[in-house]
Parts: structure tokens; sequence; C-alpha cells
């Protein structure tokens, strides 16, 4: 889907979400800061975490973490840039190293557990968060979320070096910082600053205003393009977490930016309205007729209201001008499987194979993919996509008897045979730890 939670957790509110478009915003942002530092862009993972808190961290090796507060509250890709480039630091400087190396085989549901706790406290909960956090896991907790004052001054001096080598202004980043300040004084006063994740000091931001002073890009602000991306990021956001009324007073009719015409189209897809919903994003079409996103979002807004057919069009146009973002293959996959029409399966496997090359690690595409082998008879291909599946899950029992299955109705040595055998060792192994 466009737009979807993934690993919820009832008692928390938190849980992953998944977004081609923001999540492609986001590394194009990045991939030049994480080339300065020496670091493999497509090393580095990018998660999104749903949560009105004001935040961002690395955990477990290189994986980057951000809280949607952080990226609906940031006014410039400038800020946004600046708090890339200074996660980028941490991990660049191996900060929290014990913690990290604790966590480097951690799945990510695990790494959203550890927030559960703080995320309770920097909502106000108080002692409600102190209680979760209560316990054996309460060091390693703690240890996990806060950096020391020396690591941010690490990081910060890091990331001045990334954004001059990338010829970007250290300016945002100072404002998101006092920004982070003024938050920090009129929410968390009273908290104990062993919990905030990243301190913040005047003697900080003024080191670092000086710094921007010497640059030569300190009045260099972001092209246009970044700053559009922004703004449909945002409008996106508002659009599907903040509901319809919300949604249509911060972005009334009056504004027709594309930001704003994108959160409409979401605000009445969602509420239900589909009539409105198409009639904005059809307007958007109309003026970038190649803009994949428009068109996955139009797919779905069909989809999700009883029209797999009408959604095909839309999603064959996205999957052709992004033919290499797995999130939207996945939809386009699905949605040919939702036809019920066998004219499309073997399409459907194609896209969904596609799919899991460039993601492996999504278990939505895994199961989607064993639907389409199941309707086409392939019962070893469908244990192994079931297999793959659960091993995701954590599943490590059911992973097991279906490898096995796999292992039945394949030749031995086959690349599946030898899959797997794979996820049986690996499954083997968490089974007995």
């Amino acid at each position: 889907m466009v737009f979807q939670t993934q690993m919820a957790m009832a008692q928390s509110g938190l849980s992953f979400i998944r977004d081609a478009e923001i999540e492609h915003t986001l590394r194009s942002y990045a991939t030049p800061l994480f080339t300065s530092a020496g670091l493999n862009a497509q090393d580095v993972s990018i998660h999104l975490v749903n949560s009105n808190v004001i935040n961002a961290f690395v955990a477990g090796g290189q994986r980057m973490f951000f809280f949607t507060g952080l990226l609906e509250r940031v006014e410039n890709p400038d800020q946004l840039k600046g708090v890339i480039a200074h996660e980028t630091g941490h991990i660049a400087g191996s900060h929290l190293a014990r913690t990290q190396e604790a966590l480097r085989n951690a799945s990510t549901k695990s790494i959203l557990g550890y927030l559960l706790g703080a995320a309770v406290i920097f909502a106000g909960g108080g002692k409600a968060g102190a209680a979760v956090i209560g316990g054996a896991q309460g060091a390693a907790q703690k240890s996990f979320l806060k950096y020391s004052r020396e690591q941010e001054s690490s990081a910060d001096q890091a990331s001045m070096k990334y954004l001059q080598d990338t010829g970007t202004s250290g300016r945002g980043m100072v404002e998101f910082l006092r920004i982070l300040g003024e938050e920090e004084n009129i929410h968390y006063g009273k908290i104990d600053p062993y919990w905030r994740s990243h301190p913040i000091s005047s003697e900080r931001i003024n080191a670092l205003e000086n710094q921007v002073k010497q640059s030569p890009y300190k009045d260099k602000r972001s092209p246009r393009k970044d700053v559009i991306a922004l703004e449909r990021m945002q409008g996106k956001l508002y659009g599907f977490t903040k509901g319809y009324r919300k949604t249509l007073s911060k972005y009334p009719d009056s504004d027709q930016s594309i930001g704003a015409r994108y959160a409409r189209a979401i605000a009445y897809f969602k509420y239900p309205n589909i009539e409105k919903g198409l009639i904005e994003i059809d307007s958007l079409l109309n003026e970038f007729p190649t803009d994949p996103y428009f068109h996955e979002l139009k797919g779905q807004m069909l989809y999700e209201n009883g029209d797999p057919y009408g959604a095909v069009p839309s999603l064959k146009i996205a999957a052709e001008f992004a033919p290499y973002e797995p999130l939207i293959l996945t939809l386009y996959g699905q949605v040919l499987l939702a036809t019920g029409d066998d004219h499309y399966l073997n399409e459907a496997a194609s896209i969904l194979r596609n799919a899991v090359a460039y993601d492996p690690n999504n278990a939505t595409t895994w199961n989607q993919l064993a639907i389409a082998y199941n309707r086409l008879g392939d019962i070893g291909n469908l244990s192994l996509a079931t297999a793959e599946r659960f091993a995701l899950l954590g599943r490590w029992d059911k992973a097991i008897f279906h490898a096995k299955r796999v292992q039945e109705n394949m030749s031995p040595g086959s690349p599946g045979y030898l899959r797997a055998d794979d996820i049986i060792t690996f499954a083997s192994r968490r089974l007995s730890n």
C-alpha cells in the first residue's frame, strides 16, 4: 500500500510506517551525506516511526529512524538535511558502540520495543513511562536512548563537514536545534535530562553558529525541487495520520499548492469521499502526468474502494515510471491478484519477484507472492515464499516447517532448495537461543 502501518504496538501507540515516496525523499536528501561520511548509502536503512514525538536516532548498526513528528515539524529541507547529517555523524563515529553491538542483529520490531518506555515519557507520561521501562531492561534502554554531550559535539562537527562537502548550508541545522530546544523547554522541562536522546545547550548551538558563519554556503538554500518534495511529504503524512477535519482545516480549498492538494486527496480518500478524492488527485495528475507517486495513490484509492480493475492502469503507469520501488511493485502485484483474473497471474508473480529482489525484508510482499504461487499450483515456490515470510516475522517453527516442504518439492542443489536449507539453519539457531 502507499502508506502502510507495520508492527503496530497497541499499548505504546508506536508503529512503523512504509511509504515509497517518503522513503525516496529522505534517501535523496541523505545519499550525498552518506557518501561524504564514507558510508555505502545502500547499507544504511531508513525507518519511519509513527509518533508525534520530535526525534531521530540511529540503532543496531546502520539503521536510521525518523519520528513522523520530526518530519512534520521541520520548516525547510535544510533543517531536515541537518538532522540527517547529524545522525550520519553518529553512525560514522560508532557512537553507542556497546548498545549498537547488542542490537546489531535485533529486528526493527525489537528496536521499537526499546523505544516504548521513552516514548511514553516524551509524550508526558512520566510515571507510566517509568513503569514501562522498569525491570532488568531499564539500564539497557537508558543506554540505548542517550547520547553523551561529547558524542553530540562529535556528531555536530562531522555533520558540518558533510554539509560543507555537499554544498549545503548548516544554517538549517542550527535553526532546528533551536526548535528542539524550545520544544524541550515547553514539554519536557521537568523530566530527567537523562532521557533526552540529544542533549541541547546554548554552547552547542553557539559553536555551530560560528562554523556556519565561516562557510561559503551559509546563505545557500535547498533547490525548489527539494522544497516541494518536503511539502509533499508533510502533506501526505498529515492526510494519512491527522484525519479528515484536521487536514481540511490545515489545507483548505483556497490552498492550491501541490502539498495541499495531495493532503486533501488523501483526507477525502480516507474519510471516505472517493469522488472528491479523485478530483484532487486527478488535478495533480493533469499537471504531473508522469509522477509515479500520484498514480500510486490513485491506484490505492480505487483498489481500497473495491475497484481493483480500475486501479490496474494507474499502478501500471506508476510501476513503469518507478520500476525499482518495491512498495509500488508490491501494491501493483497485490491488485493484479485481487482482480481474480487468471490472465494476470504470471504477470503478478513476475512483478512480486522483482519486488522481493529489491526489498527481501517485506513480509507482505512474500505473502502476496505465496498467494500467486498457490494459484499457479507451484507448491515448491509457494512453500519457499511462505518460509521467507515466517522467518521475517520471527515465527521460526513455521519457517522451518515450510522450508522442509520446499525440499520435498524441489531438486537437491537447486537455488530454492539451498535457500530453504539456509532458512532451516538460521531458524533452528534462533529457536535454540
